[in-house]
């Protein structure tokens, strides 16, 4: 069953040197319950659409559906909890003037979840859902490491419930031990939970491990999308080849792979 789709969307910015294409007459849909990988290099439009699928940028023409209905240019409350997002630095997502429990906490005050006498306990709850103890709360977010600051941004977003996760580079800030932990945690959070996750990312190493399908984003276009096994195996676009082709190659079988690709059979 289709939870978000994307029909024709476009993003044009206006600019002193000219109009600036961002994201160009973009269509795809997303089943509840997968992970969709938004995967291209710089500029290629990924935090773009990112952006507008959260309501943060309107879009200059085409539309976005959640759950059956067009999204509003404005959202409200109610789309808002829904649609929740993880950023890219853990530590800039966080106030350093509130402590963990209270970053976490705020999104339960903001929707009104849940009767109040009852919103800590569900702050220590997303805590230690993701990993992290429940006296972690009193803490400050400089106290703690790269990986435990995800994680507790991963906990304010869920403590929302939310049907759907935007996840914008969550794990480019980590270093690859961190990286793999987190990883795993988002995939055993979807399983749990039934999330649905729109994963931006333009590390394609990082999609093998989470992603259901691929789509590939060049110049703000939409050139490529599948199934993630049939993007490795079978990539069809030019631009989607050059990217695995940069992944790192860790066994013989993605080693032949790679070889293939570089002769064009």
């Amino acid at each position: 069953m289709t939870l978000l789709s994307v029909q024709n969307l476009t993003k044009t910015f206006q600019t002193p040197s000219g109009p600036v294409h961002a994201v160009r007459d973009v269509s795809f849909e997303v089943e509840r319950g997968e992970c969709l990988a938004v995967v291209g290099e710089s500029g290629s439009g990924k935090t773009t659409l990112a952006n507008m699928i959260l309501g943060i940028l309107g879009a200059t023409s085409g539309e976005i559906r959640f759950d059956g209905a067009t999204l509003p240019a404005k959202r409200g409350p109610v789309h808002r909890r829904a649609i929740q997002f993880v950023q890219q630095n853990p530590l800039s997502a966080l106030n350093p003037k509130r402590n963990i429990g209270a970053s976490v906490r705020l999104g339960l005050d903001t929707y009104a979840i849940g009767p109040r006498a009852d919103r800590w306990l569900k702050v220590e709850e997303a805590l230690e859902e993701v990993g992290l103890p429940r006296e972690m709360r009193q803490r400050a977010p400089s106290s703690l490491s790269g990986g435990q600051r995800q994680r507790v941004g991963i906990a304010r977003a869920l403590a929302c419930e939310p049907e759907l996760v935007v996840l914008d580079e969550p794990t480019s800030a980590l270093d690859v031990l961190v990286q793999a932990r987190v990883l795993r945690l988002l995939n055993d959070l979807r399983a749990r939970k039934k999330l649905t996750y729109v994963f931006i990312t333009h590390d394609l190493a990082v999609v093998r491990n989470v992603a259901d399908r691929v789509a590939v984003f060049k110049a703000g276009q939409l050139v490529e999308l599948g199934r993630t096994e049939q993007i490795f195996s079978a990539p069809e676009h030019p631009y989607t080849r050059s990217l695995i082709g940069a992944v790192p190659v860790v066994d013989d079988a993605e080693l032949e792979l790679r070889n293939k690709l570089a002769e064009g059979t």
